[in-house]
């Protein structure tokens, strides 16, 4: 029977006094990956926030790999396992590509993961390698998205969080993010992407899931959802 990577049971988050999840509770099976979709303001990066211990979060279950994270701090989560590429990127500008990646490396859990070094980075970006001593914060929007993705990579994470990970590139570096992000789903890496660009998460994604105004709008296979034309405008207001 295959693990559950993720398992969710009742999250609530807040901000403040502002209830923004309600009662969500889903499952990710291990080397699967979840696309989280939903519009403006549905509450996608609060679930991943939630989930890293970022916002403030009730829920009666939230386990990683059978164990559980709840109230635990954003720092040991992360060591028990989750990588996460936030939106906005927020890569350590003053230090340079080589530092980035560096101060963020971690070894591998288990002897299964074949883990990702910096060869393995510079081989999947390779724009990187060629600017490996230059300052992150003089890189173009779509170099720093790479260096984002690449950073969590380096702390061999058994879950990666990608939350809008396309979000102001240009094609061409969509078409690159995705040739990763393929890549990574068939190394057997367990994956919640939350994407805007439909057409990119139903093409890496294996599971749906659909947010909307913080409560859980469909879950299914990203095969019906996207046989589905009328279900996806109504949800998302696009096809």
């Amino acid at each position: 029977m295959a693990t559950d990577a993720l398992s969710i049971n009742g999250l609530n988050a807040f901000y403040g006094e502002s209830h923004i999840l309600h009662d969500l509770s889903f499952r990710l099976k291990e080397g699967q990956v979840l696309g989280l979709l939903g519009r403006n303001g549905a509450g996608k990066s609060t679930c991943i926030s939630a989930i890293v211990g970022l916002v403030r979060a009730q829920a009666k279950k939230i386990d990683l790999f059978g164990q559980s994270i709840s109230g635990l701090t954003p720092e040991t989560i992360s060591i028990r396992g989750i990588g996460l590429v936030p939106q906005g990127r927020r890569i350590f500008p003053s230090l340079t590509v080589y530092e980035n990646l560096t101060v963020a490396a971690r070894r591998n859990r288990t002897a299964a993961q074949t883990g990702w070094t910096l060869d393995d980075v510079y081989s999947a970006f390779p724009r990187l390698e060629e600017r490996h001593r230059q300052l992150a914060g003089s890189l173009s929007g779509g170099e720093q998205q790479m260096l984002a993705i690449s950073r969590a990579l380096m702390t061999n994470p058994r879950l990666l969080l990608l939350d809008e990970p396309s979000e102001g590139l240009a094609p061409q570096i969509i078409a690159e993010v995705a040739a990763v992000l393929k890549r990574l789903r068939e190394s057997g890496l367990s994956i919640i992407l939350v994407e805007q660009n439909i057409k990119l998460a139903m093409e890496i994604a294996d599971e749906v899931l659909v947010l909307n105004s913080g409560r859980l709008a469909h879950a299914g296979s990203v095969e019906s959802f996207r046989s589905n034309e009328k279900l996806i405008e109504q949800l998302l207001g696009v096809y």
